[in-house]
């Protein structure tokens, strides 16, 4: 193994090397005779580096670094160092000052909190080639296809045998559980190592590395297969906006503000009080976008779910007026943060194709799912933030008061199409006093699952990809804890309605991927069609969900909403021409239905057919939504 070369280093100075975690950090080898391992770190401002670690007694002077002054990238070859050694970067400021011992930004594997050395790990745990999605999965994230979501966090599902579950344990059940329950796609909330608990993985520090919590690194390499071999896409939630300061980590990482920005203005975040990145910074970008990559190419995963981008578009994020720097032109919008977004979707695309990003954007910013050459960001899609809150915001409502936020359920139809959206229903909405999905309903206990019901069958008919946070599945009823796992108790009962409430979800994810039309058209406004949606006196809605049109012919679903607690009977539903000469409906699903734990009432396996005045008369169940599919002759 050669030091880095002239060639490399020069690629580096600019920032257009696609995968500089190949060059930078630890790396196994030989240099000549010499079996060890050749260490390198971007630390320009530095007077003095050195490798220290569990190899030289952390001694400073045992295995100097020496400095390329172009590209202040510094590097050299420990013979002593070897496959789980410990090991920081030694680092003395411009001034040569000592500042704390630093772990590798690059490092593949890091001790368990609260240590905090990086560990020399293999380049490709279990993995002798770049995997590339095969054609299957890759069509699994296509927008015509369904998606189904289910959100984890890793070290809250089950706990296994200790404070944390193996990847093994995982592996052992989880994809299977999703799988079972019709989803197509796990999302992980960051499994990067990251210091704290308590932020969930959302403050990272070792952005290339699997957290320790859950076992060595090729342990997540098995839970990948794993995943892939129920069928299921993974998808991981990438945090590229921020990072804790730490002593031990990027912030003043040679002394002066390397990582970040140096102006607290743009480079400190007020909210979650730590650094933001220096997107404009060539070294920086370089770095999101080989660590962006190396999860598609190194692990096989299927894509990343990009959180606080709205915090990175704008400069001006949950500031006050005066404490917030303009960009060139003198606006709000962070240009090289967009600028990074951008390089970022394009390499992907280039480097890992048929692998998806999931931009978490909760402002009206323009082509977030648009691709680069329109103009957009080049995401694959966007969480629909407005959705949530204005639907959430309704089905908190007294079903007596719901005719005075009808428009709430309809206003989201004016911008469905505007964007790929995914319908969200995350941690985030049942967190910080939030309560459970089931907490928020309104009425007593049976009216409260029954609202939820119908508020997942209002999803699930709804255009967009569905996600759903765990635990919600089967209607956890206290606020989610990250310090244990879901209560899993409350489904002993196999008759009860947390029981029912899992099977409803299972359903529904089965009629969202067998049913075309509730999928295929999801980001398309030809595939909606409003049947009712001005009847806020009863609080009813109803659409048609289209398939594309094939041989003259296509296929439909009716969606019918009833979001009182009052039954009715006979409701006329006016149908357009082409679907009242349609021929014979029947009901796809209920969610009254008593198999999910409802009063059972509906049509039935009546078939249902227009009447003379185009109209389908129909018997609206309490607190429900009925699915209506045709005939097949």
């Amino acid at each position: 193994m050669a030091l880095i070369s002239a060639q490399d280093l020069a690629l580096l100075t600019r920032g257009e090397h696609p995968r500089p975690q190949e060059l930078l950090g630890a790396h196994v080898g030989r240099l000549g005779r010499k079996h060890g391992v050749r260490f390198a770190v971007w630390a320009p401002n530095a007077s003095r580096v050195s490798v220290v670690g569990s190899f030289n007694r952390w001694d400073g002077e045992a295995d100097p670094l020496v400095k390329d002054e172009a590209s202040g990238v510094w590097q050299g070859f420990a013979t002593a160092a070897r496959m789980g050694d410990l090991y920081k970067f030694e680092i003395h400021d411009r001034a040569g000052q000592l500042l704390p011992l630093k772990a590798d930004p690059f490092a593949r594997a890091a001790e368990l909190r609260p240590a905090t050395a990086s560990i020399v790990a293999p380049a490709l745990p279990l993995l002798k080639t770049r995997p590339r999605l095969s054609p299957e999965r890759a069509m699994a994230n296509a927008r015509q296809a369904p998606v189904a979501i289910y959100e984890v966090h890793a070290a809250s599902w089950r706990r296994g045998n200790g404070a944390f579950p193996s990847w093994d344990e995982l592996a052992a059940q989880l994809p299977a559980y999703a799988a079972g329950l019709g989803f197509t796609h796990i999302e992980l909330m960051p499994i990067s190592e990251h210091p704290f608990d308590g932020s969930w993985g959302y403050q990272t520090l070792g952005l290339f590395a699997p957290s320790a919590r859950f076992g060595p690194p090729e342990g997540f390499a098995r839970f990948v297969e794993a995943c892939h071999a129920q069928g299921l896409g993974l998808l991981l939630d990438w945090v590229p906006a921020h990072f804790p300061m730490d002593p031990h980590g990027l912030a003043q990482f040679d002394g002066t503000a390397l990582f970040e920005y140096s102006d607290p203005r743009e480079g400190f975040h007020r909210d979650w009080n730590t650094a933001i990145y220096n997107f404009g910074r060539y070294e920086v970008r370089q770095f999101l976008a080989g660590n962006a990559l190396y999860w598609m190419e190194r692990w096989g995963v299927d894509g990343l779910r990009v959180d606080a981008v709205a915090s990175m578009l704008y400069r001006d994020y949950s500031r006050p007026a005066g404490e917030w720097l303009p960009n060139v032109d003198g606006g709000r919008e962070n240009l090289e943060a967009i600028s990074l977004f951008k390089r970022i979707n394009e390499l992907l695309g280039q480097e890992a194709p048929g692998a998806i990003t999931v931009a978490e954007e909760s402002t009206s910013f323009p082509g977030v799912s648009a691709p680069t050459y329109a103009g957009g960001l080049g995401f694959h899609y966007k969480w629909n933030m407005g959705w949530m809150n204005d639907c959430l915001r309704y089905i908190q409502e007294d079903p007596i008061h719901r005719r005075w936020h009808h428009d709430k359920l309809t206003f989201g139809l004016v911008y469905a199409f505007s964007e790929n959206f995914v319908l969200p229903i995350s941690h985030d909405e049942v967190v910080h006093g939030k309560g459970s999905m089931l907490g928020k309903m309104p009425g007593d206990a049976w009216q409260k699952f029954a609202n939820l019901r119908a508020f997942y069958g209002f999803m699930w008919g709804h255009p967009g990809k569905k996600l759903l946070f765990m635990g919600q599945e089967f209607a956890q009823a206290s606020e989610w804890n990250h310090d244990a796992e879901l209560p899993w108790h409350l489904l002993d009962d196999a008759q009860g309605h947390h029981a029912g409430m899992q099977r409803l979800v299972r359903d529904l994810n089965l009629l969202y991927r067998r049913e075309p039309p509730l999928h295929r058209l999801d980001c398309e406004a030809r595939g909606f069609e409003w049947l009712q949606a001005e009847d806020r006196e009863q609080s009813v809605l109803a659409w048609a969900r289209h398939d594309e049109i094939e041989e003259g012919e296509r296929r439909t679903v009716l969606v019918v909403c009833n979001f009182t607690p009052v039954p009715r009977p006979g409701y006329r539903l006016k149908l357009p021409p082409a679907l009242a000469t349609a021929g014979v409906w029947r009901e796809l699903l209920n969610t009254d239905s008593a198999h999910y734990g409802g009063s059972n009432l509906g049509n039935l396996d009546a078939g249902l057919q227009a009447e003379a005045d185009g109209s389908l008369r129909l018997t609206l169940p309490p607190l429900s939504v009925l699915f209506l599919g045709q005939e097949k002759s």
